[in-house]
Formats: structure tokens, sequence, C-alpha cells
């Protein structure tokens, strides 16, 4: 997650990494305003690509990933481009990518690059990420801003 907006900022673009395990759970389940989360909607609403990452575990994304596209507005991701990694134990959780990700950017109007990004365990050995995976990440970074910059002209 962080290589990727490390990549989007190596190209001009303002970001912000919202950790969603450090919000309040009641704010996030929408049963109480509360001014961080109050933040991290506005600063989706004011991104041009959304990079979501998150963990597959019982082959699907994070629940707190779920909560927070919840409380986006219908259509809160038009205009936008997404970006879907995962990370995950073996291999065949890879497909949550598109079975459980694409459609989640979808549902809220997003458009999404062809290229999702999913890292199995093997791929983080000894504090190193693998190099194919880093090039994964810079593929879908790269056709998240062609296609943002299609978009704009």
């Amino acid at each position: 997650m962080a290589y990727a907006l490390e990549r989007l900022a190596d190209r001009g673009a303002e970001t912000a990494l919202i950790d969603l395990a450090t919000l309040p759970a009641e704010a996030l389940l929408g049963r109480r305003a509360e001014a961080r989360v109050t933040a991290a909607l506005e600063a989706v609403a004011g991104a041009r690509v959304v990079v979501a990452g998150t963990p597959i575990y019982r082959a699907t994304y994070s629940g707190l990933l779920k909560v927070l596209f919840d409380l986006l507005p219908q259509d809160g991701l038009a205009g936008k481009i997404g970006i879907a990694i995962a990370t995950g134990h073996g291999p065949a959780h890879s497909l949550a990518i598109d079975h459980g990700l694409r459609p989640l950017f979808a549902s809220l109007g997003a458009t999404v690059v062809p290229s999702g990004v999913y890292g199995s365990s093997e791929q983080f050995a000894d504090g190193q990420v693998a190099p194919e995976l880093l090039q994964a990440v810079d593929r879908a970074v790269r056709e998240a801003v062609t296609f943002a910059a299609a978009a704009i002209d």
C-alpha cells in the first residue's frame, strides 16, 4: 500500500494513507459522527485515484474496508480510478481481487485498473518484498495515472 502511494507521489500526486484500524469503530459503523472518519471520507471524495489495500481472509476483503465503502454515497467513486491491492496466505485467494474488490469499487462507480495486485505470504520473505510484486504495483500505478490523465483530457 505504502509503495503504491510512493509511486503515485513520484508521479506528482498528492497522497494520503488512511489506516482504517486507527479509526473508531462506532463512527465507521455509522453510529456516531467522528472527525477522523469524516476526514477520511473527505479524502476519498477528493481523490482522483483510490488505492484500496486489504488482507484477504475467508476469501474476501476486510470488514473495515467494507464499512468505509458503506459510508460513501451511491456513486461516491464515480469518475475515480481504483487500484485493488490485496494480500493473503496463498495464491488461491488471488481471485478475491476479481470477485470482491472489483465489484466493490464498481458498485460505487469507480473505474478499476486492469492490473489488480495480489501478494501472497511467500512474496514477503526476510523483510523483503518480491520484485515481481513491486512490478505489479508499478504496473497498476502506471495504468491508474494513464486512466486519470485520459479522463481529464
